[in-house]
């Protein structure tokens, strides 16, 4: 299917124009034959224009990164993504988080920044405003994406995963051109990657770890794709490289409560094992994608930086207390 022809389909697939059944097969179809990048930006560009968008001033939103997984690795660590989200914000960055309650996991990142104190429900106009005195805001997908209301109920009819299981980190409501994406398997990092190109970011990498994480991983060899702009590259991650190797079993998470306290053990340095290593690895490339740094070694220095002296616990504070304002 060409992209404009996706475009089409999708389009009455948001619109309710579609029959259940038609719907059903149009997603079965893709996913027995495996999804293209032409078909994962056109559902994606799709999304975005159905989605409650956040109306964000254009020098704001140049500055803007996600960082955000797909979900569906079933290692039931942490919640990674969104540790690394909140240290990226102490580093100066602004960061618009998009993410959902729990779908595959114990603990989705909204239930456990929930648990954190961190109000979730807020206006697309107070989340602009968090963006703006925190540089962190929440954009709760639920929130944000109506149309996924006729979606819901055939996606649940099927006994496997659908393109919206891959859809997520690439529907951010806030226009965000800078992303750090996890995907639970590396077969889908090429399209991912191929995808953003196609939705104009300006700068991306879309990850894989090869132990199945959605994030680097501290034990295993990591596949990723880099856009820097200009062209896609592609490498390996190798932990041991930065003295970061850990094992994936120390990652194990638990319910929003666990986790939202390892977040917080974390980001408060009371953490020194493999959780931490595995948010100051991801935050390196993080911070090297939004710019902060030119290189991963400055990356990990400046993660741990933000962490020792306290302005990693710093920001999270005045996340939850902004937020709680609203």
């Amino acid at each position: 299917m060409s992209y404009e022809e996706a475009i089409e389909k999708f389009e009455l697939l948001f619109e309710n124009k579609m029959s259940e059944e038609d719907a059903k097969n149009f997603l079965v179809e893709m996913y027995e034959r495996g999804e293209t990048a032409d078909e994962i930006a056109a559902a994606a560009k799709v999304m975005r224009e159905h989605s409650i968008k956040l109306h964000i001033p254009k020098d704001l939103q140049e500055k803007l990164i996600d960082n955000c997984g797909t979900g569906g690795d079933k290692s039931n660590t942490f919640n990674i993504s969104t540790t690394t989200s909140l240290l990226l914000a102490s580093a100066g960055s602004y960061v618009a988080k998009h993410g959902n309650r729990s779908i595959t996991s114990k603990s989705g990142s909204a239930d456990m920044l929930e648990v954190l104190g961190i109000n979730l429900n807020l206006t697309p106009e107070n989340q602009v405003k968090m963006l703006e005195d925190t540089g962190f805001c929440f954009i709760f997908a639920q929130n944000h994406h109506p149309a996924m209301k006729y979606i819901m109920p055939i996606r649940k009819s099927l006994n496997h995963r659908t393109i919206f299981n891959i859809l997520g980190p690439l529907t951010n409501p806030a226009g965000v051109t800078k992303q750090f994406i996890g995907v639970f398997s590396p077969d889908y990092i090429d399209k991912i990657i191929e995808a953003l190109v196609m939705l104009n970011s300006k700068k991306a990498m879309v990850v894989s770890s090869l132990d199945g994480m959605d994030e680097i991983s501290i034990e295993a060899e990591s596949v990723c794709a880099f856009f820097d702009g200009d062209k896609i590259n592609r490498f390996k991650i190798e932990p041991n490289e930065y003295n970061l190797y850990g094992k994936k079993l120390n990652l194990i998470g638990g319910d929003a409560k666990k986790n939202a306290q390892i977040t917080f053990e974390i980001l408060s340095g009371n953490e020194k094992g493999d959780k931490r290593n595995v948010v100051v690895l991801n935050s390196a490339f993080a911070l090297m994608i939004d710019g902060k740094v030119n290189d991963v070694k400055s990356g990990i220095e400046m993660a741990e930086y933000l962490i020792d002296s306290g302005k990693a616990k710093e920001k999270l504070n005045q996340i939850i207390k902004v937020s709680e304002l609203f």
